[in-house]
């Protein structure tokens, strides 16, 4: 797991970061100089959304895999990075509204400079890149990214003065904005003490093979963005902790080892691809280390691509729907995290292996923190309704997400049916019970209601076309 050390160090990273940005410009700058011939800028080209997708997938996804951030975690850097794209884009696309005002705390962006020309892609990329710089640790793979943007956009023939002004704005925007992603409370909440396992019974414990510490059980202390606490959604507590084998609990726990034991193809297949597990230690004789994985929250933002592009989005609506199922993700598991740390509820494993079998493994490794509700069920469920409020109900996908990791594609026909299924997988791998499941989708469907309900991103007339 990444480490939040190293402050002096990350200064002198960041120092070398800015020197190394400002002599790209140089030279970028020396050599339309040099050549005196410069093509046509491409505008059509510069506004291409595809740029947006790849930044999103191909490079912050990667950098979040890289650095192994929590999916909590994970799911904030996604908000205010894809909010800094969108908000920039509110500011050149009169079809759109800012979110200033809409979400706690966030103030408007600076203006633009009078009389300036302003590629609003580019500086939406840039203040994606700026925002992103100060929440991850792998600078170098960001400044690659920064690299290629640059010199895409030169190779499209983007005057000197406009390349220059729209990288200028886009970093006074993601600066705007990590200025109020700085109130949130995150920095204090690295501070906070560790969680206590309480030794009672019922209660959460870690679990093997790595017997980690638990994750973020401060995270709903984290500012919302658009609830109005983390406990506005608080869902009914899980059924009781009682071992009586007429109990309702001990009934969801056999559930859990009897289906786990009977796994047909197709429902290992799905455990399998919804895993989104960046917790994953693989074993080899008496080493141990650690499988990289897309978080669930990335898993969702790639549906969010792929939707996009499905739907042939332009620009501006593509960093909208990133914009909003990010709030989403990230409300989601504000939402989510606060009911796991308040019901603290022991994990099938540990039940299973003191109780009915010690042998027994799940088909899935069991994440580090407590059961109740099903993160995967609310945030899947929460994101699935942003979309379904962007693109429809019957939207059919292929989900290529996680090819490139080395899980095969499969389809659905809606954005809830992949969120269903995601949310059944965590059965299926042997580490929610039935009623996590249940109430977590419930919990998330009303979470993204919530989300989609108070925000505004179209305007008026354009929504009503």
């Amino acid at each position: 797991m990444a480490c939040y050390a190293c402050c002096a160090t990350r200064i002198t990273v960041l120092n070398m970061k800015k020197l190394i940005t400002s002599l790209s410009l140089a030279c970028l700058a020396a050599v339309v100089c040099c050549t005196g011939c410069r093509p046509a800028f491409d505008e059509k080209a510069a506004a291409d959304p595809e740029l947006l997708r790849k930044m999103v997938m191909s490079g912050l996804t990667e950098i979040i895999i890289y650095d192994i951030f929590t999916p909590p975690v994970a799911s904030r850097i996604y908000a205010y990075t894809s909010i800094a794209a969108y908000e920039v884009m509110a500011q050149g696309d009169p079809a759109y509204e800012s979110l200033a005002g809409q979400l706690n705390g966030l103030t408007p962006l600076p203006a633009p400079p009078a009389g300036v020309k302003i590629c609003y892609p580019l500086a939406a990329m840039q203040a994606y890149l700026t925002t992103c710089e100060q929440m991850i640790f792998s600078l170098e793979r960001l400044d690659t990214l920064q690299i290629n943007l640059y010199q895409h956009y030169r190779k499209l023939g983007i005057p000197e003065d406009q390349f220059k002004a729209s990288v200028e704005y886009g970093t006074q925007a993601g600066k705007h904005i990590l200025a109020w992603a700085s109130q949130d409370n995150y920095k204090q909440t690295r501070t906070f003490e560790k969680y206590t396992v309480k030794n009672e019974p019922g209660r959460w414990v870690p679990t093997p093979p790595t017997y980690i510490d638990a994750v973020e059980p401060h995270w709903n202390k984290i500012r919302p963005m658009v609830l109005d606490s983390a406990a506005q959604f608080k869902p009914d507590q899980p059924p009781l902790y009682d071992l009586e084998k007429s109990s309702a609990f001990y009934q969801q726990v056999l559930e859990v080892y009897e289906t786990t034991r009977s796994l047909s193809p197709e429902q290992r297949t799905i455990a399998d691809f919804w895993d989104c597990n960046p917790f994953a230690m693989q074993t080899q004789g008496h080493f141990m280390f650690a499988n990289k994985k897309i978080t669930p929250g990335g898993h969702w933002m790639g549906i969010t691509a792929i939707a996009t592009r499905g739907a042939g989005a332009d620009f501006s609506a593509t960093a909208e729907a990133f914009a909003r199922v990010s709030i989403s993700l990230f409300e989601g598991f504000i939402s989510c995290w606060d009911e796991k740390y308040r019901s603290n509820l022991i994990r099938p494993e540990t039940v299973i292996n003191e109780n009915i079998d010690p042998n027994w493994k799940p088909m899935l490794q069991t994440p580090p923190f407590p059961e109740y509700t099903s993160g995967h069920s609310v945030i899947s469920a929460s994101a699935a309704t942003a979309l379904t409020n962007l693109f429809g109900e019957n939207y059919a996908f292929v989900d290529s997400t996680e090819v490139p990791y080395g899980v095969a594609s499969r389809s659905f026909p809606s954005f809830y049916a992949a969120s269903d299924e995601a949310a059944v997988s965590r059965m299926y791998g042997g580490i929610h019970y039935k009623a996590a499941i249940e109430v977590g989708k419930s919990q998330g469907r009303m979470v993204g209601r919530h989300v989609s309900t108070k925000l505004k991103t179209r305007v008026q007339a354009t929504a009503s076309n």
